[in-house]
């Protein structure tokens, strides 16, 4: 599976929705999507969350995105992300 980097940025309706139980529905529609959330954090600055997303393909992603970004109203850019190690191998 590859490793996706999804940015996100909060509107005005999706603050007021903020819950455990929106997170617990974000978890649950990935993994029926076929994807896993590796690791996910609320971020101060530019961008409000990042979450660390591990899907087997750019369509996948792009389905989750899309859906996620229904389910919070909240607006992702994804970008793929390959491992310090993976990309030295790359690299020789």
């Amino acid at each position: 599976m590859a490793t996706y980097l999804m940015f996100g940025q909060y509107t005005a309706a999706s603050v007021k929705k903020i819950s455990a139980k929106r997170t617990e529905d974000s978890l649950d529609l990935v993994k029926k999507l076929g994807g896993k959330i590796k690791d996910g954090y609320a971020m101060l600055g530019d961008q409000d969350l990042l979450i660390i997303l591990e899907a087997k393909d750019n369509q996948t992603v792009m389905k989750i995105s899309v859906e996620l970004a229904k389910l919070l109203e909240v607006s992702f850019t994804t970008a793929p992300a390959v491992s310090i190690e993976e990309f030295d191998k790359l690299m020789k």
